[in-house]
């Protein structure tokens, strides 16, 4: 199987090196990224860029040009309710900034369901194996913009009562790789916070030893497939 991990980050892309086998670095049209393998499957590490936009335009480049089985989007999140150092592996995808006037559903892209699904397989898999403590599952938001305060998440909350958590580059992913009929799947490490505590300080503290965890996770889901 070719599988694409995604981050939003250079420094999410550094720690997603440390589980790959034979890893080596490979030019694609728009820049650098890691290729390597996990047990018999081929894996391409690329870093997607911060924002819907930059999620998009990458996730779609790089599908087009390696044809994935599989892309899993990884990296942080901020938590809606949820501690610092949770990993969710998500079972539905939603954007929490799109609203295209009367008649429509807030949240749903013209054109788009409402949820973006994850492949099934992969949740189902990470229910089987998946034993340590601190791995959830459930809905992840996706906005332009960093959310830090304790009344974006109750603003998000009366649009998605059972949001987990937030980030910036979930859904358009998702979308990505909807429209290309890629299957996905979403898992994040939560970082910060908002609304509980200082959480620009919380994320910009986490860069540590915690986000390892979720990538050792995808290595273990893929390490399964």
């Amino acid at each position: 199987m070719k599988i694409l991990i995604l981050a939003a980050m250079d420094k999410e892309l550094q720690l997603i090196k440390n589980i790959l086998d034979n890893p080596e670095v490979l030019s694609y049209e728009n820049g650098l990224l890691e290729h390597g393998t996990i047990s018999a499957h081929e894996v391409y590490a690329a870093k997607c860029g911060i924002g819907k936009v930059n999620a998009a335009l990458n996730a779609s480049m790089l599908i087009k040009e390696f044809n994935p089985d599989l892309v899993i989007n990884s990296g942080v999140a901020g938590g809606a309710g949820i501690p610092i150092g949770s990993v969710l592996v998500a079972d539905r995808v939603a954007y929490d900034d799109v609203w295209c006037g009367p008649g429509t559903n807030y949240g749903q892209a013209d054109g788009c369901p409402l949820f973006f699904t994850p492949a099934p397989n992969i949740i189902q898999l990470a229910k089987t194996i998946v034993n340590e403590g601190g791995i959830r599952f459930g809905l992840i938001c996706t906005g332009d913009k960093f959310i830090s305060t304790h009344e974006e998440i109750q603003f998000i909350r009366t649009k998605f009562p059972d949001v987990q958590a937030v980030d910036m580059e979930s859904a358009a992913i998702a979308q990505a790789c909807y429209t290309s009929s890629t299957p996905f799947n979403i898992i994040r490490v939560v970082s910060d916070t908002p609304g509980e505590g200082e959480n620009i300080s919380q994320y910009q503290n986490f860069w540590q030893e915690a986000p390892q965890k979720t990538f050792n996770v995808v290595k273990m889901l893929i390490e399964n497939l």
